[in-house]
């Protein structure tokens, strides 16, 4: 029995564990695939108080080891349903089950797909979400980019120092990330955008080995000769396997405001999983800090 179980290892569930254990709750926290969630796939964050410019995953193992030695316990497991018993909750993942006297849901949220014909199964052969990943796999080769905002800039940048060429395929007829960055991406020679296109199909079966394209205005295609293809166009909520505990909005994401309670007393979120405007490191970080203390209090007055 712990005192409080937090799913997910991103930075909101990260920092609830630092704070329910500096409040001397017994804690464990449950991640299903990457400590650090989808920060990792960050090459630069540079918005972060106290850093002038650090990556993802320097960031992730630095809270790792926090939590750590803060006491925390963590299990790398998939967790599938949490059950409400009253008093108790019941955890139960892809390996056995966990009770404790709260949970605070902080699973983040899963890369948006495009939604093409065997998508999934060039996933890993050729289609990435991760350049930081997989960039490395691709030096001098040419590869695409699907996206416009931040994310697929950052993306662009780190693959123009490893590839031979980088398309930028953008749906609009602007790019939408930082002014910085698209400045950034107009002064590399071997980067190209292509705005105002999407891409409608995947060629190869084992292995990609190009990408069909159509652009928007006048339905006329067109196909790129391309061994990678990254695709970083948002991310969405994955919170099905919760919903009976912990209520959905129209679009997926946990409808708790910023207390981060739910529904069910004892049952709390945190992060990019929740309804919100902003989704930020420091805004996942704050959730983690407001549903840690939240549960404290809830288990103080059992």
């Amino acid at each position: 029995m712990y005192d409080i179980i937090i799913v997910g290892a991103g930075p909101a569930g990260l920092t609830a564990a630092l704070y329910a254990r500096r409040a001397n709750k017994t804690v464990l926290v449950i991640e299903k695939s990457t400590f650090g969630g989808q920060v990792t796939f960050s090459p630069k964050i540079e918005n972060y108080p106290g850093f002038i410019s650090m990556s993802g995953n320097e960031f992730a193992d630095i809270l790792v080891e926090q939590v750590i030695n803060q006491g925390a316990e963590i299990e790398m497991e998939k967790v599938v349903s949490v059950e409400d018993n009253g008093q108790t909750k019941t955890i139960v993942t892809d390996s056995g089950k966990y009770e404790a006297k709260a949970v605070i849901i902080a699973n983040g949220v899963k890369h948006r797909q495009i939604g093409l014909e065997n998508e999934n199964s060039l996933t890993g052969n050729g289609i990435s979400y991760c350049a930081v990943c997989d960039g490395a796999f691709f030096k001098g080769k040419d590869v695409a980019v699907v996206g416009g905002g931040n994310s697929a800039l950052q993306e662009a940048i780190l693959l123009s120092d490893l590839c031979t060429g980088v398309y930028i395929i953008q749906n609009l007829d602007y790019l939408t990330g930082e002014e910085k960055l698209i400045e950034k991406i107009n002064g590399l020679n071997n980067v190209k955008v292509i705005t105002g296109t999407v891409v409608e199909k995947l060629y190869g079966s084992d292995e990609l080995t190009g990408i069909g394209l159509k652009r928007e205005k006048d339905g006329s295609l067109s196909d790129l000769d391309v061994s990678g293809l990254f695709i970083a166009i948002g991310l969405v909520p994955d919170n099905d396997a919760f919903s009976q505990v912990a209520g959905l909005n129209d679009y997926g994401y946990f409808d708790s405001g910023e207390d981060c309670r739910t529904k069910t007393p004892g049952i709390f979120t945190a992060g990019d999983c929740r309804q919100k405007k902003t989704r930020q490191i420091t805004t996942a970080v704050s959730d983690g800090a407001v549903a840690a203390l939240a549960a404290c209090e809830y288990i103080d007055n059992m």
